[in-house]
């Protein structure tokens, strides 16, 4: 089993009706809270599909970007490590996810700052974990989660995030143990060198933020070319709405922890 993108189990959390207040990059509309959930359930569904174990939270009104789970923590098999965001108004987040995750691990550890950084920026691979530099992640952040994770045996390697990109996996995901899906982009800096990888199309940047989970690549609907390459490359693609989502800068990885 490869728990870079092989689990049993995930957590998410359910939209609430306070997500039309939720961050967002430039405004290209108000989230439609029905269509979302309906979205999220489908995502939940896919999740389960492959016998992994999902707890879906319930939601959190104080907190409008919380279904955005993935920020407040890194997952991984020795502990899970509680994140510390760059958006003010999501600290809470983390508190609230502490509790759910001690349920799951024996070990939990947290960065203390003044770093900052959250796991939309962290991309774990079979042999390091690449760490976005971004605006939601300074290298003090960096610096500390290579602290923590000096014991466990690995090793991390920061990346500068392309201008205007919210966060590292915004452009990049794992899907397999030497394959990367990126927009040309960020592949461009070169940070991908001895990984296989396949660009999302031209017009399709969106697509990149995807997870492997398990026998499924689950993608953002909507990106018919980038899909059609990766189904040509042998994975088994599900694509799921995201167009809610997408308009607070969120995307399928960012909907769950996976471990």
């Amino acid at each position: 089993m490869n728990p870079t993108y092989q689990f049993r189990h995930a957590i998410t959390r359910k939209p609430a009706a306070s997500i039309t207040q939720g961050l967002r990059a430039i405004d290209i509309g108000t989230p439609d809270l029905e269509r979302m959930q309906a979205a999220h359930d489908a995502y939940v569904a896919t999740l389960c599909e492959t016998g992994a174990d999902v707890v879906t939270l319930p939601p959190l009104p104080a907190y409008p970007d919380s279904v955005f789970v993935e920020d407040t923590a890194l997952c991984l098999p020795q502990g899970a490590i509680l994140m510390r965001s760059g958006a003010a108004s999501r600290a809470g987040e983390v508190d609230e996810m502490a509790p759910t995750l001690r349920n799951h691990y024996k070990e939990v550890r947290q960065i203390k700052g003044p770093g900052i950084i959250e796991g939309g920026d962290i991309l774990v691979t079979p042999k390091e974990i690449l760490v976005g530099l971004s605006d939601r992640t300074n290298q003090a952040g960096v610096d500390e989660l290579a602290r923590l994770l000096r014991d466990w045996g690995y090793k991390v390697r920061s990346i500068i995030v392309p201008a205007g990109v919210l966060h590292f996996k915004t452009d990049c995901s794992l899907l397999d143990r030497e394959t990367i899906l990126s927009t040309p982009r960020l592949a461009a800096s070169g940070c991908f060198e001895g990984y296989n990888v396949i660009h999302t199309a031209d017009g399709e940047e969106a697509g990149a933020n995807a997870i492997r989970f398990n026998q499924f690549v689950i993608m953002a609907a909507g990106f018919p070319n980038t899909a059609k390459r990766l189904r040509h490359a042998g994975y088994e693609v599900r694509e799921i709405d995201n167009s809610e989502c997408a308009k607070l800068d969120g995307g399928m990885s960012c909907l769950s922890l996976r471990f």
